[in-house]
């Protein structure tokens, strides 16, 4: 009997090597992403669809796009101790910190559900 094969870590870049911050659409038209990996379960699955919003407001308990180590994450925004924290809602995976918003990129907006219709939830309004 075989074990069962460990999933590999998926990729997928959201620009292309060296075009990190530019690109053809404008800086702030909102733009759709899938959710790869557990990181922000429960609220948030594998395949889920997110919708970004590079110019929300991010406030604390925001759900943000941000960039750490060369990498694009997301994660939940909270304010600790005259900081922030990039936290994961998942704890199985640590929580980020930073001195300031300069790494965040977007605010998340909405989230759907591929395949269930009436699925999907707003966030920020």
């Amino acid at each position: 009997m075989n074990a069962p094969a460990t999933p590999s870590r998926r990729v997928i870049p959201i620009a292309p090597a060296g075009e990190e911050e530019q690109g053809a659409c404008s800086g702030s038209e909102s733009f759709a992403l899938m959710v790869l990996g557990d990181s922000m379960a429960p609220e948030f699955a594998e395949g889920d669809v997110i919708v970004v919003e590079p110019d929300g407001l991010a406030t604390d308990g925001s759900f943000v796009l941000a960039r750490h180590d060369g990498e694009w994450i997301f994660r939940q925004l909270v304010a600790a101790g005259g900081g922030w924290q990039l936290r994961p809602l998942n704890p199985r995976y640590p929580a980020v910190g930073m001195d300031d918003l300069s790494a965040v990129r977007g605010v998340v907006i909405q989230r759907t559900t591929p395949g269930k219709r009436k699925s999907t939830t707003r966030y920020g309004e």
